[in-house]
């Protein structure tokens, strides 16, 4: 699990560099990259939202524990 620091960081370089931030937190050669890529040759704010959502929102079940849950969520009664 990223540390907070490590996922900050992540976002500054997604607002200066998006495909670097998306790089860095999925790697070079994957789907995740490659559209931000794209995104970012098409345009820079596309670029940019785009990676800000696939740093801080996608998988964010590995990020995210029970513990951290909104007190909204119904817990797992299974």
């Amino acid at each position: 699990m990223p540390s907070g620091c490590a996922i900050c960081c992540e976002i500054v370089l997604a607002v200066l560099l998006p495909p670097l931030g998306v790089c860095l937190s999925h790697g070079c050669c994957t789907v995740e990259f490659l559209i931000c890529l794209l995104l970012t040759c098409l345009g820079y704010l596309p670029g940019i939202i785009y990676a800000l959502y696939i740093i801080v929102f996608a998988n964010r079940e590995e990020y995210f524990d029970e513990h951290r849950r909104p007190l909204y969520a119904p817990a797992y009664s299974g």
